[in-house]
């Protein structure tokens, strides 16, 4: 197992990269080996006062950054030796198994739908967010920013994809699927929510429950909750709103600290054909080193091979 990690992305790179680096060697049981993109120059004295175990990790170097503010995929094509570029190319070739990266998020994007492609059947890759729960357990929202206009038929894929990733990487049972909507009974919300409701209560890879309302999110009510990423991204901002206001109150609440995106890391892009993991531009060691794990969980439950399995049948 491979698993790439860009060294140079993000706020605080390269050094909580290898803060993050280092976590997960000390604190991981793996056999996984880790494959630093990035400036040899730069990475080199902080690996060794990290003092890793050098069998675990080797450099590849990288002699271009592309920065949080560039554009996409204009940096992409005229930067083929950054870190993102370096990544997408050991990836796309077999060289790693994962790519990470908390650096240009558009960057990501556009590497990701150039270089791997998506799934067989899947129209629209999605991103999600864990949710926490008063009871201690995640649930799962998507989509939360890339698709901001949906089809009805991308947001049943979205169902599928969450389902997948609710059940094989946060180990829940039988997934409860919900549709976020302004009411519970069926027949409300706007065209596209009356649309995707028949697709999600009629198809039998879902444990389709019907509406869910904004009050539902916290809650248990269920384990993936669909929408398009307009709304998704709306609630997901308020989320992250809710660990900064507890942070400036100094409220010290075990439930309020699990909106801290440091603590899971990064996103997985669902729906295309190798594990991508985007993370925040301001991510420290924690948020690397949960990175990590969330990508050799992916390879080794075989993630994306059930989710081809899905779309074919």
């Amino acid at each position: 197992m491979r698993i790439g990690l860009d060294m140079m992305g993000g706020d605080f790179a390269p050094l909580e990269a290898v803060k993050g680096v280092k976590l997960y060697l000390d604190t991981v049981a793996t056999d996984a080996h880790l494959v630093l993109i990035g400036d040899e120059a730069a990475l080199k004295p902080l690996l060794s006062d990290a003092q890793l175990d050098q069998s675990k990790y080797s450099v590849v170097h990288s002699s271009q950054v592309i920065g949080m503010n560039e554009h996409p995929t204009k940096a992409l094509k005229e930067k083929p030796q950054s870190s993102i570029g370096i990544g997408f190319h050991l990836l796309q070739n077999g060289k790693i198994d994962a790519f990470i990266s908390a650096g240009n998020t558009g960057a990501m994007m556009v590497g990701t739908f150039y270089s791997i492609k998506a799934i067989d059947g899947i129209q629209r890759p999605t991103i999600s967010t864990p949710v926490p729960r008063e009871d201690g357990s995640f649930g799962l929202l998507l989509d939360v920013g890339i698709n901001a206009d949906c089809k009805p038929e991308n947001l049943l894929q979205f169902a599928i994809l969450g389902s997948l990733y609710s059940q094989h990487i946060l180990k829940v049972n039988n997934p409860k699927v919900g549709l976020l909507n302004i009411g519970e009974e069926e027949g409300k919300g706007n065209l596209l929510a009356q649309a995707t409701y028949p697709l999600l209560k009629d198809n039998p890879l879902l444990n389709f429950i019907g509406n869910v309302e904004g009050r539902d999110v916290l809650t248990d009510k269920a384990d993936v909750i669909v929408c398009e990423g307009f709304t998704g991204n709306v609630v997901l901002k308020m989320a992250e709103s809710i660990h900064e206001i507890a942070v400036r109150r100094k409220i010290n609440d075990d439930y309020m600290k699990k909106f801290d995106f440091e603590s899971y890391g990064g996103t997985p892009v669902l729906g295309v054909s190798q594990p991508v993991i985007i993370g925040h531009g301001i991510s420290q060691g924690l948020a690397f080193k949960n990175m990590i794990a969330l990508a050799q969980q992916m390879i080794e439950t075989k993630l994306l091979d059930k989710i081809r399995e899905s779309f074919v049948k």
